[in-house]
């Protein structure tokens, strides 16, 4: 219990909305240009990474969910709870030296990558019927013609996508960390 209310101070509390607002825009743009990535999820491993994996999680949360009330992604909210998981790994990741080397972040990605795909197949199949309206479902068309049923195509295209998508925002997220000033950083140290 401690833990969680060191997570959520002032400093928190403001850089959660400011990193649903990442997760919507960035979402959102991806979304629009079709490629089989997601990149909606670098607000929330920002937080996740900076802060810890209450923090995380409940970003990730709350950005499906924001972003389904604006009615920009309606679907978002059946992901949410995917979402929280990735925050929470990433709050798991932010121990260690995973977040600073670079390849050891790219590591950290493709393994939250791997669990959100096995994750969010299945919501993909069985609520959307495998169509999504974003740039994945060209693969998930793909290995439909190639033979896979519902399952089995957004099965191997979240095993194909995830992975990558959670790479390069682990990186990304990387690259940001290197920017940042340590003061800046220090501010979210709980050890």
């Amino acid at each position: 219990m401690d833990r969680i209310r060191r997570e959520f101070t002032t400093l928190t509390l403001v850089l959660i909305p400011v990193a649903i607002a990442i997760n919507v825009a960035v979402g959102q743009l991806v979304q629009s240009v079709k490629i089989p990535l997601y990149l909606d999820s670098i607000g929330t491993v920002l937080v996740g990474v900076l802060v810890g994996p209450w923090a995380g999680a409940l970003t990730g949360f709350l950005a499906n969910f924001v972003w389904t009330i604006t009615g920009l992604f309606p679907q978002a909210v059946a992901w949410a709870g995917v979402a929280a998981i990735i925050g929470a790994l990433a709050g798991a990741f932010r121990t260690g030296d995973w977040m600073k080397v670079w390849w050891k972040s790219i590591i950290a990605g493709l393994i939250t990558g791997i669990i959100a795909a096995v994750l969010s197949a299945p919501i993909a199949a069985y609520v959307f019927g495998g169509v999504t309206g974003t740039g994945t479902d060209a693969l998930v068309a793909a290995f439909r013609s190639a033979g896979l049923d519902m399952l089995g195509a957004n099965m191997a295209q979240g095993a194909v996508s995830d992975p990558i998508d959670k790479a390069v925002t682990f990186f990304i997220i990387w690259a940001i960390l290197q920017a940042l000033p340590e003061h800046f950083k220090a501010r979210f140290s709980q050890e």
